[in-house]
């Protein structure tokens, strides 16, 4: 038996801001047949997450793409892997079995063939929680949030903390996980809704529409009169410039993401280095891989949090396979409120 399946590829090396000219949706026959002892897998997409650093993998070069295997450039013409749920349709792998629920390494596509063994992927128990929970908040989003301000930031009760991009995948959970440390948290977002979501449902002590600041250093002052202890980017550019000339003594910057100067070659961030030197601050940049050796205590932690309704799970989800690119180029334009998924199929 074989399947028409359909996916999405980029035409060619995208070295600017996306868009929808750059995606291409193409269909192949995927016969549904294995050979066994391949351990090849063929699972059925269902979630998807769409994030960001994809950008730099399908950048003709980005010195990112030869830092960590995930992050290897994309070939035009060829499927764009991603991570997600999926359900197993064909398996000559004893490990997994036809209809398991499985969470990791998949494409932007209707099926995802996936051979040799050597496949990123783990079955899973939704634990009661919708099965999207697995792509963000009790997936690699949730995992960056808990192990880069937990791991990274070193947080002590009672801190200030400033989060960019506070509302997407990665910064409203810093937030909300600030809070429930006990820090005080202020956020930045590009609307107005947005701004309300933080201060209103999230429980953020304060937040600000970056949008309407024109002098990000004086915002900064206004909102921290007392200074910065932790600052977690998502931004970059200017707004890191302006969160480490309002840093306290001993200040950490965990530096998740750098989205503004992602499809800006002229954006680069240059905060005044003797600020970093006589205040003693810490950058670091890191990634979600680098703490799964917290990633049953983040689990328990988040699983609790969500049952009691402490922590807010915020999904921005589209529907089906072709909304795949206006998603992504969605990232770049401020439309996503919370973790951007797209749900491919329906279980």
């Amino acid at each position: 038996m074989e399947v028409a399946n359909r996916y999405i590829t980029i035409k060619t090396q995208v070295d600017g801001e996306p868009k929808e000219s750059d995606f291409e949706l193409k269909t192949s026959a995927l016969s549904l047949s294995l050979d066994s002892g391949s351990n090849d897998m063929i699972v059925k997409n269902l979630y998807v997450s769409i994030d960001p650093y994809q950008i730099n993998r399908m950048k003709s070069h980005s010195s990112s793409q030869k830092a960590i295997g995930f992050a290897a450039a994309i070939t035009p013409g060829e499927a764009i892997d991603a991570y997600g749920v999926a359900k197993v349709v064909a398996s000559a792998n004893p490990e997994f079995e036809k209809d398991d629920l499985v969470v990791g390494l998949i494409t932007w596509g209707d099926y995802s063939l996936l051979k040799g063994g050597n496949y990123m992927l783990r079955k899973f128990d939704p634990m009661g929680f919708p099965l999207s929970y697995q792509v963000g908040i009790l997936g690699f989003s949730g995992l960056t949030a808990y192990g880069g301000f937990f791991k990274v930031c070193k947080p002590k009760k009672g801190e200030k903390v400033f989060v960019s991009a506070a509302s997407g995948s990665v910064g409203n959970l810093v937030g909300q996980y600030a809070k429930l440390f006990g820090c005080y948290v202020v956020g930045c977002a590009g609307s107005k809704e947005k701004v309300a979501l933080l201060k209103e449902k999230l429980g953020f002590d304060d937040a600000f529409n970056y949008k309407e600041e024109s002098d990000l250093k004086s915002a900064l002052k206004r909102y921290f009169p007392d200074g910065i202890d932790i600052y977690f980017d998502n931004v970059g550019a200017e707004m890191l410039e302006a969160a480490v000339a309002n840093m306290n003594t001993f200040g950490r910057v965990a530096v998740c993401g750098v989205i503004s100067e992602y499809t800006d070659a002229a954006k680069r961030a240059a905060p005044d280095m003797l600020d970093v030197v006589y205040k003693r601050i810490t950058i670091q940049g890191f990634l979600a891989a680098d703490h799964m050796n917290v990633f049953s205590d983040f689990i328990s932690t988040t699983t609790d949090h969500l049952r009691t309704g402490k922590l807010y799970a915020i999904e921005d989800v589209s529907n089906g396979l072709e909304s795949f690119p206006s998603a992504f180029i969605g990232l770049f334009r401020g439309h996503n409120t919370g973790k951007k998924i797209v749900k491919v199929a329906d279980e």
